[in-house]
This record gives structure tokens, sequence and C-alpha cells, in this order.
């Protein structure tokens, strides 16, 4: 009896963590398929963060102004719907914006 007890906790552990991965899946999915709509018709998707202008880095050489790269990199992935901050760098941002990565991109 008490080896079926154990089993069955065993049992239980397995569905909970198998449950808790389908949701975090579920969740990713939805944000992929909100990125291949954008990429689609852009027209129809609407930009609801807005985020200040990219930093511009002085080109030594010509003496003119370049856009960060690495900061393109960042907003493009937060737009995709990762984390960009410190906290929960390359997270799926699963409730809305981070109020840490605004302000890292804010910067």
């Amino acid at each position: 009896m008490g080896h079926i007890h154990s089993e069955l906790g065993g049992l239980k552990l397995v569905i909970k963590e198998l449950l808790e991965e389908n949701h975090r899946l579920s969740l990713e999915n939805e944000q992929l398929r909100k990125i291949l709509k954008r990429e689609v018709n852009p027209a129809e998707f609407e930009n609801p963060v807005a985020i200040q202008p990219q930093p511009h880095v002085k080109d030594e050489e010509h003496g003119e102004d370049v856009v960060g790269e690495g900061y393109d990199n960042l907003a493009r992935l937060y737009h995709e719907g990762f984390h960009i901050c410190n906290v929960y760098y390359g997270h799926l941002r699963t409730e809305g914006d981070c109020l840490f990565c605004l302000s890292f991109l804010n910067k």
C-alpha cells in the first residue's frame, strides 16, 4: 500500500509538471502566432508600446551618427514578447509590458 501511495505521489508531480509546461508552451505559441501575424500583415499590427528614439553613436572615422545595432536587436526581441531586462532576460513575457525592460529601452 505504501509503495502504491508513493508511486501515486510521483505521478501527481509528473502531471503537475506536464500541466505547467503545457501552459507555458501555450503562452509561447500564442506569442509566436502574434509575431507571425505581425510579419505577414504588418499594417494590421499596432505597436502598443511607445519607445524613445534609438540612441545614436558617433562614428569617429566619418564623423556621423550611427544607430546602435544592439539596441535594434533588443527592441525587436522585446516586441516579439521576450524580456530584455537583467532580471528575466530571454524569458517569455506573459503579463504584458515589463517596467524593467521598458526602463532599459528608454535609457
